[in-house]
């Protein structure tokens, strides 16, 4: 009997503590946190898209240019 109160108050009472987590999920504050976060990350990876984008633009350029160059020696 003792066994089976006790497993009953330690699920009571995780459920009681475990509350204020779940609703904080619902909240109004947690969403637009969390849309915030969401719209940072993108922010980011697009910014690092780009920043690969540049790094890769100048070797094309120079192999453009290379390729000129041996067309005009010949």
């Amino acid at each position: 009997m003792s066994t089976s109160m006790g497993m009953a108050s330690v699920f009571v009472l995780s459920s009681l503590l475990l509350s204020p987590l779940a609703m904080a999920e619902e909240s109004p504050a947690f969403v637009a946190q969390n849309a915030a976060r969401a719209a940072a990350f993108e922010e980011h990876q697009t910014e690092l898209a780009a920043s690969h984008q540049n790094d890769a633009n100048p070797q094309q350029t120079q192999v453009k240019a290379s390729v000129s160059n041996e067309s005009k020696d010949s």
